[in-house]
């Protein structure tokens, strides 16, 4: 199952979860699989069609339950049945209300021997997003961050590169492969000029990037608006995923059309009863957009509204061994704050260790229904 854990990680499949699997007779591995991208074939069919004749009376290892449905493709629980696959054990169930069980009874059903619960909270932290979407149909945001010892994310005068070390960039952008979707603030792309793509080697995603600007003040020539494989891919007939504009319904129709002659698209969102975003409004457009993950990474402002709408599920911070210092220097949350530490949002479920030269920690804030593992652990 820990193989079937590995080898589902390596696919992109939003907005469906990330599955493997492994076949295994007499002992002997006889095939495996794993779901690369939605649309194509399931880790199931997969692993069956290097298994052959071999997967009949073999055990199937699933990091989740086969599905049972017509989807863009067959359902696996057929697949399995046909093969003579004699027992399936699968980590969890499948929160999908099409499945919810149905697929462990339809293969009980057709004389499968069938478990559940090996690795469960593995198989649901790698599909943390997945599961949370499918339970409160919002998308699961997680808030990164890269500081300084002294939780500065930048020096008095703005200056920001770089605060953490190249293997935590370079972590920082596989953490934007596995997102739907990043959200920044308006600042930061003056402040900052950011691309916001995923340059990984061989990535399966480039994820939607959202700027929050109420005022439209971004210009024609940020960066943002000109990924630079937009126009290469554009030529290919490749998709390459649009920059989102969130601005507020008092924005200009005339600016807007400008920034969607860029190719950007402009959405407008209630205000929050101030000149701002309503960020509940955004936070439910994009779930309805089918975007079930989402990466914060702005400024603190924006970071800290969103914290104190209490939105984040996650937070990933990756922290430098360098001190900043200066009270005009920028922090991740800022805004209001807690009054009291009792009212400080305490993170669960804490997992840190070393990325490089940097120490990177990652937690869950329930209040928004952050995803609760075991205990809290040090690696």
């Amino acid at each position: 199952m820990r193989r079937a854990l590995r080898l589902a990680s390596a696919g992109y499949t939003a907005p469906n979860p990330m599955v493997g699997c492994v076949l295994v007779r007499d002992g002997v591995e006889v095939g495996r699989g794993f779901h690369r991208y939605a649309g194509a074939g399931h880790a199931e069919v997969a692993a069956l069609k290097q298994a052959g004749n071999a997967a009949a009376g073999a055990t199937a290892y699933v990091t989740l339950e086969p599905c049972c449905h017509w989807g863009r493709t067959p359902p696996c629980t057929q697949a399995l049945i046909q093969a003579g696959v004699k027992r399936v054990i699968a980590a969890i169930t499948d929160p999908n209300p099409q499945v919810a069980g149905r697929g462990m009874v339809e293969l009980k059903e057709a004389g499968i021997e069938v478990e559940s619960g090996l690795l469960a909270s593995e198989s649901r932290k790698l599909n943390e997003s997945y599961f949370y979407f499918q339970e409160h149909h919002l998308p699961f945001i997680t808030l990164k961050a890269g500081v300084s010892l002294d939780g500065k994310m930048a020096t008095r005068s703005g200056h920001s590169q770089w605060i953490t070390g190249e293997q935590a960039r370079r972590h920082a952008h596989r953490l934007r492969a596995k997102q739907c979707a990043i959200v920044t603030g308006i600042g930061t792309v003056l402040q900052d000029d950011p691309l916001l793509t995923a340059r990984v080697a061989g990535a399966m995603n480039q994820p939607v990037r959202v700027v929050v600007d109420s005022c439209l003040r971004i210009p024609p020539t940020a960066r943002v608006l000109h990924p630079p494989k937009m126009l290469e891919r554009a030529r290919k007939g490749e998709p390459f995923p649009a920059t989102v504009i969130a601005t507020t319904d008092a924005a200009p129709d005339e600016r807007c059309r400008e920034l969607e002659r860029l190719g950007a698209r402009v959405v407008k969102f209630p205000a929050d009863g101030g000149e701002h975003v309503d960020l509940l409004a955004m936070v439910k457009w994009l779930g309805a957009e089918g975007m079930t993950s989402v990466l914060i990474e702005a400024g603190g402002r924006l970071g800290g509204a969103f914290l104190e709408a209490n939105r984040v599920n996650k937070v990933v911070v990756y922290v430098a061994p360098i001190l900043i210092g200066g009270s005009g220097a920028p922090s991740f949350w800022e805004g209001e704050g807690s009054d009291r530490l009792l009212d400080a949002p305490r993170l669960q479920d804490v997992v840190g260790r070393w990325v490089g030269g940097d120490f990177m920690i990652e937690g869950y804030l329930p209040a928004a229904g952050g995803l609760v593992q075991a205990d809290a652990r040090i690696a």
